[in-house]
């Protein structure tokens, strides 16, 4: 295909690409999928059975298992996602079998600052428009079980507040004598609304229900879009969704969907959501899109089933992990692999020149805004102060016991000297190396990166979790901070000490992975502190405990489960063409 990114928006090459798209049918049986496997939706895209492959296919999958992670990112984000397609598409140019596995797009940062995350110039995951708008309907279902868990609760609570004894047991109902005051649960919503993040429900009469203080996240920090991301089959999704805790009761005992009995109604409309769609990239190679958690309020990795079927069907499992190391691969690190039973062979870790100058003192990085001139000039000293947090993550892989393949994504004002200084500190820390311009060049431009990635993994490797399920609460979140945020330790609010108190004596969170909640945007619990910040405690305000996919969530910092629209967002810029019926101006 002759489309040149530096003349075409992403939305552009996207349509191109898709009229040469190889027909989904064909691309699940080049990569051994069987017709009675796929469940098609629509011409251009195919659910896959997980249950009937898993049968057909059981043990262990044989593909090397490549992780894609990133220094910390500006909010312009590092091209994680396209690194990850690139490398999928570069693989296949040297190749190899390979297949990628990707989170969906919310449609908050779709509609908002960021984009859909498919990818970007010729290392896309398309068809775009269903990738951006909904796909095959996932996290529509995740928003029903979701909001349909809080009209159980909070009819439940109307009439446990109406009606006595008496005329409860007529209904069948016990009294759970559920607290207001202690509503773990909000409302879900899948669009960056601020406004919603703190309502009053209830408003009215007796009948419009209790009047209470309530709110809004978005669908993607649901609990159950964790389940999604860990469950292994129907059998684990019905038994996590059973254990949600969406409030305590008056005696400080929790309050599940079971007790609700809506955890049933729940599984019935995230029944579908366990088999992973299948799409493939400009270059026609396979990718897996399934579950959509962002890293820094909740996992931030695509799919256990996903990568399950991955790494049975390639020779190359190619996955990402959200954000920076310290957020993304941390968690796919000491959680993801812990639910999978799957080690990576190799940890791809993303850098720009442009992060690399906002680390090391450069002017701030801005959606919407234009950038700086310093970031399209020639500046060797900032981009050498900022490897100091490239330094970090490179340290924070190796504690994993895998050599990293530090990426630095090419961007066309990138100068050789500058490319030389990531390098050499790359070499200095004991990791490989590569420049790639996959978003210019496609496969081709990332042949030296999918080289570097091949050599990595035929490493022996020595894969160890940084902490294990018996360490102590307390512990384990002063190991993350100090370990992999470099902070001098951490101070607990007295809501976390209250909690972490309690949860310390608690046989089943002892069992439980930890989920940490903080900012994308600094190593630290800061986003204004850039590089490799030095001399700061880690402050942890709150400890939540998601029993159903099996984390304790400690919050650190002001961080939102819902985030706001900013003053520039997507949405102004997206239309349909009224002649064909084509969607434009998606990225």
């Amino acid at each position: 295909m002759n489309l040149d990114p530096t003349k075409m928006k992403d939305w552009e090459i996207a349509q191109a690409a898709e009229e040469r798209m190889i027909p989904i049918d064909r691309l699940a049986a080049d990569i051994g999928l069987r017709p009675e496997e796929l469940i098609p939706m629509g011409r251009q895209l195919t659910k896959v059975d997980h249950r009937r492959v898993l049968e057909r296919m059981p043990g262990a999958g044989s593909a090397r298992y490549i992780d894609v992670t990133a220094i910390t990112p500006t909010p312009l984000g590092e091209g994680k996602t396209t690194t990850t397609m690139g490398l999928v598409q570069g693989l296949g140019a040297i190749g190899k079998r390979p297949v990628g596995a990707i989170r969906q797009p919310s449609s908050g940062p779709t509609f908002n600052i960021k984009g859909s995350a498919a990818g970007g110039g010729l290392a896309q995951c398309i068809p775009l428009t269903p990738f951006s708008l909904g796909l095959t309907g996932d996290i529509d279902a995740m928003t029903n079980a979701h909001n349909l868990a809080m009209t159980a609760l909070t009819a439940r609570m109307q009439h446990e507040h109406n009606y006595d004894d008496a005329r409860l047991a007529r209904a069948n109902l016990k009294r759970l004598d559920i607290d207001p005051g202690q509503v773990h649960w909000k409302w879900a919503i899948d669009f960056c609304a601020q406004a919603l993040r703190n309502i009053t429900i209830g408003q009215g009469g007796k009948m419009d229900g209790l009047e209470m203080d309530s709110g809004f996240q978005i669908t993607v920090s649901s609990e159950l879009m964790a389940i999604l991301a860990v469950a292994r089959d129907l059998k684990d999704l019905r038994e996590r969704i059973a254990k949600i805790v969406l409030a305590t009761d008056r005696n400080g005992r929790p309050v599940t969907t079971a007790d609700l009995e809506v955890d049933g109604a729940m599984t019935a409309w995230m029944r579908n959501t366990l088999d992973p769609t299948l799409m493939q990239t400009v270059e026609g190679q396979p990718v897996f899109v399934h579950a959509g958690p962002f890293a820094n309020i909740a996992i931030g990795q695509s799919s256990v089933l996903a990568d399950r079927l991955g790494s049975r069907l390639g020779d190359y499992l190619v996955t990402e992990s959200g954000f920076g190391a310290d957020i993304g691969f941390e968690k796919f690190w000491n959680l993801k692999c812990r639910y999978s039973g799957l080690a990576p062979d190799a940890v791809v870790l993303v850098a720009t020149i442009r992060a690399l100058k906002m680390h090391g003192g450069g002017p701030k990085v801005k959606p919407g805004l234009p950038l700086d001139d310093v970031y399209k000039e020639e500046n060797l000293e900032l981009v050498e102060r900022g490897c100091r947090n490239l330094a970090a993550h490179i340290e924070t892989v190796k504690r994993s016991g895998v050599r990293p393949v530090v990426c630095l994504n090419g961007f066309h004002t990138d100068t050789a000297a500058e490319r030389e200084v990531v390098r050499k500190v790359a070499e200095a820390h004991d990791a490989y190396f590569a420049v790639s311009e996959h978003w210019l060049r496609g496969g081709e431009g990332a042949r030296e990166l999918a080289e570097a990635v091949e050599a990595a993994a035929e490493e022996p490797g020595d894969f160890r979790f940084l902490y294990e399920l018996e360490t102590p609460l307390r512990e384990r979140i002063e190991l993350i901070a100090r370990d992999i945020y470099g902070a001098d330790g951490v101070t607990f609010e007295p809501l976390a000490e209250e909690k972490l108190a309690r949860l310390e004596n608690d046989p089943e969170a002892r069992s439980m992975g930890t989920c940490m909640v903080k900012t994308h945007l600094s190593l630290s619990h800061d986003p204004e502190l850039k590089g490799r910040p030095a001399g700061w405690t880690l402050p942890v305000r709150d400890i939540l405990t998601y029993r159903g996919a099996g984390f304790l969530v400690p919050v650190a910092g002001t961080i939102k489960l819902l985030p706001g629209t900013g003053s520039n967002p997507a949405y102004r810029r997206i239309d349909v063409d009224p002649d064909t019926g084509k969607v434009e101006g998606l990225f």
